[in-house]
């Protein structure tokens, strides 16, 4: 696999309901030999919720990675000058962070890392999950769409008759993105249907 001994940022944002598919997804990458640096945002360090603690959830990445997770902004600039990673993972990234990258907002552990990786014109992964990806968030998505070195997840909508607007990625094209990404080319087709 292309990804093995490569230095892989991974940011996990406040959509607690796909947290758990995103550490398998995380631990797939260490299985392969992945060198993982762990960013989260401030809500996912401190949120206990139905989904689970936010120490179990901390305590898992960590454990997964080897590393302590990053979690503020002046931690995570030196992404930038120090230019190690290969490429910054987002996954999930909710609408709300979506917003912030596609309009320049840096107030994050996870949107700082991504601003430095970018800087350095590598490769940004994004795993969309946000119930306002057909409505508010629809703008940024395409923003970020025509962004250099920004790749998705491909992504569909997960409960098209409930959450007419929400759209998730699918989790199991996370790999093939991430390879593809690696190389500079957006995974294709990026809108999917999901499996109900």
């Amino acid at each position: 696999m292309i990804c093995a001994g490569k230095k892989i940022g991974f940011g996990l944002t406040g959509s607690f309901c796909t947290l758990e598919k995103s550490l398998a997804q995380m631990e797939k990458l260490a299985l392969l030999g992945a060198d993982i640096y762990p960013f989260i945002t401030g809500i996912v360090e401190v949120s206990d919720t139905r989904f689970g603690k936010a120490e179990y959830f901390r305590s898992r990445i960590e454990q997964i990675t080897g590393k302590k997770c990053v979690t503020t902004i002046v931690d995570a600039e030196p992404v930038g000058p120090k230019n190690f990673l290969d490429i910054m993972v987002v996954l999930p990234c909710t609408g709300n962070t979506l917003a912030k990258l596609a309009n320049g907002i840096t107030d994050t552990s996870v949107t700082m890392a991504v601003k430095a990786h970018l800087r350095n014109n590598k490769p940004v992964l994004l795993g969309i999950a946000t119930n306002d990806g057909l409505s508010a968030n629809g703008k940024n998505i395409g923003l970020l769409h025509n962004t250099n070195n920004v790749f998705f997840v491909p992504y569909g909508q997960d409960d098209p008759h409930k959450k007419t607007n929400s759209l998730i990625c699918l989790m199991d094209l996370f790999l093939p993105a991430l390879e593809a990404a690696l190389e500079g080319v957006q995974l294709q087709p990026v809108l999917r249907m999901q499996s109900m």
